[in-house]
């Protein structure tokens, strides 16, 4: 996307004030995504802040890049709560004020309904939301008409929707949730370098809690954080039939969350202690990966999950549920398996077919190695889309009002 001024020249030499919303920093794909777009605008020259809730993990902010200002905002919380949420709402209105912001990109459902009607009051030029998820999808009545008639107040208001995939941005616009020539889609970027030249991690076998003499079982892995939407309980009940088709293979749970001591129970009774591993948060997730001969994620709501991308970054073969925007990466029978999104005893069942045929395994290991083409979630290009897409909802900000909203120009420009 080529983005010029008002003499038809491409500006890339603008610095801007961008803040960023989010209502947790945990460690999950949305908040790593959040994080990545504000350490590359802040390495490129721009004035960056990051807005976020009341919930936040040190090993999240500890990725932060210094020259990015955080912001903890009162009242900003995942549940629905009016009188937090009108807090959170004045509260952000008044920061955006102060910092005199040029761009809001707000991320996540809740902080994006909060965000984007408090950077309209706020009066900011260009307003971004970027669709993680789909609020209103695989979700009861009451919460899928409440999230939807929410998006659809917030959309008028919204100058661009950056969505994860092309499935996520299908999704809202079927249901009438903003205009298409204002939906765009960026891939949630990571260092694919780092997964693809990883090994397994220094200690593998006292991780996978063997003996010195016991052979190298057959490893499953699912990194996710430990929430109700992830599946993790449903899916052990399913995996019990892995289990005893295959009494020695390991399934590695890596993450951590509210739900983790639930789902250990739940192993317990199911007489899972030796199978399964809980590793917790873990800041190498490209040498579990490695360790690794088939990775899982068994999530009924995502956008298009980075660690799917991960995963085969690794060359290693993937097997998901069904979720919008899958299949623009994962391809059933060349580098995984796709099972349908309300049955994970097919997810079992696939599971122990792949483990008992090493043949296929090997070949769709190749084929994530070999036959997938990751170039669009590198992490720089996500930088570079979602910078042009700031500049084009200003210039399209500036045509509307003529009058310009933009800082004066500095020395600087975007890395090539």
């Amino acid at each position: 996307m080529k983005v010029q001024d008002a003499e038809g020249k491409i500006d890339v030499g603008r610095r801007l004030r961008i803040a960023h919303v989010i209502t947790r920093l945990i460690n999950g794909g949305a908040d790593e995504n959040t994080v990545h777009s504000c350490n590359w605008a802040a390495q490129g020259g721009h004035d960056v802040a990051l807005l976020h809730g009341e919930t936040v993990l040190p090993e999240i902010i500890a990725k932060v890049d210094p020259r990015v200002e955080l912001i903890g905002v009162p009242g900003l919380t995942r549940s629905i709560s009016p009188v937090s949420d009108m807090r959170a709402l004045l509260a952000l209105t008044r920061r955006f004020r102060a910092l005199n912001a040029d761009i809001v990109h707000t991320h996540t459902s809740k902080a994006g309904i909060l965000g984007r009607l408090a950077a309209w009051a706020a009066g900011v030029p260009a307003i971004v939301h970027g669709v993680h998820i789909v609020p209103f999808v695989n979700v009861g009545v009451a919460e899928r008409f409440t999230y939807l008639a929410l998006e659809k107040l917030a959309a008028p208001v919204t100058s661009a929707f950056i969505s994860v995939s092309e499935g996520i941005r299908d999704l809202c616009l079927s249901a009438g949730v903003g205009h298409p020539d204002k939906h765009y889609v960026v891939h949630s970027g990571f260092d694919l370098d780092r997964f693809r030249n990883a090994g397994p991690p220094d200690g593998w076998r006292d991780l996978l809690r063997l003996t010195p003499d016991a052979p190298r079982p057959s490893v499953l892995l699912m990194i996710a954080a430990f929430e109700p939407r992830k599946r993790h309980t449903e899916f052990l009940d399913a995996f019990n039939k892995v289990a005893v088709r295959l009494p020695d293979a390991v399934l590695v749970l890596a993450g951590d969350g509210p739900l983790r001591s639930t789902v250990e129970s739940r192993a317990k009774q199911l007489g899972l202690e030796r199978q399964v591993v809980f590793t917790g948060y873990r800041d190498d997730p490209e040498r579990l990966i490695a360790l690794a001969d088939l990775c899982l994620l068994c999530s009924m709501r995502e956008g298009l999950p980075r660690v799917v991308m991960q995963y085969l970054a690794g060359g290693k073969p993937c097997v998901a549920c069904d979720l919008p925007g899958l299949r623009e990466v994962l391809r059933p029978g060349i580098n995984g398996v796709i099972t349908p999104a309300d049955d994970l005893a097919a997810m079992a069942d696939a599971i122990a077919a792949l483990l008992e045929d090493r043949g296929r395994l090997a070949c769709l290991a190749q084929g994530a190695a070999a036959a997938t083409d990751l170039s669009n979630w590198d992490v720089k290009l996500m930088g570079k889309r979602t910078d042009a897409i700031y500049r084009e909802a200003l210039d399209q900000h500036r045509a509307s009002t003529g009058v310009s909203t933009t800082p004066p120009v500095r020395k600087w420009a975007l890395p090539r």
